[in-house]
């Protein structure tokens, strides 16, 4: 009885939680990699043509450099806050995760330990049962958290690269006056 399955059946209900959380958690972190990289290679310039409109029908004066600049910062971030959306999930996921595992380790404990008391170290099984909830469920909460934590990272470094390519199509006469461009 050593397969997946069971040691999610022994972890309990916080195993259940986990396998939850893991399954939403890996469903955005693949639709995030597929939206990035669709943007990074072909949606960097209608993103910035999207910014760019968005700014346009404002109806605003775009006479002065610095009115022209704010209004497109604040569309950049805009945009760049409907990119993100879902990584704060993911990173959610990657922080309760071992909280989670850590809770199923009090839980295994006590057990244990009301196990003892009760009926004493007559019946090791008892006491081994609470042991191996406590384990199983520390070992869930870090398998967990820890792609999710490598996979938010790379992800947000995604979305700065993205950041960066808006801003040299958006401003690229700042690039090339402070020397940031060839």
């Amino acid at each position: 009885m050593s397969t997946l399955y069971s040691y999610i059946v022994k972890g309990g209900p916080i195993m259940y939680i986990l396998v939850v959380l893991n399954i939403i958690g890996y469903s955005i972190m693949i639709w995030k990699l597929i939206q990035f990289l669709a943007v990074g290679k072909r949606g960097v310039q209608s993103l910035t043509d999207s910014i760019v409109n968005a700014v346009r029908s404002k109806g605003v004066p775009l006479k002065d450099e610095h009115v022209i600049l704010a209004l497109l910062k604040d569309e950049m971030n805009a945009a760049l806050y409907k990119v993100e959306s879902g990584l704060n999930t993911v990173k959610i996921i990657a922080t309760i995760s071992p909280l989670l595992g850590l809770l199923g380790t009090v839980l295994g404990i006590l057990s244990a330990f009301t196990a003892i008391s009760k009926q004493g170290l007559s019946d090791p099984s008892q006491f081994a049962g609470g042991i191996s909830l406590a384990l199983i469920t520390t070992v869930g909460g870090l398998i967990v958290a820890i792609p999710h934590n490598i996979g938010y990272n790379y992800l947000l470094r995604m979305v700065g690269r993205i950041e960066v390519r808006l801003e040299e199509r958006l401003f690229p006469s700042l690039f090339q006056s402070e020397g940031l461009r060839e």
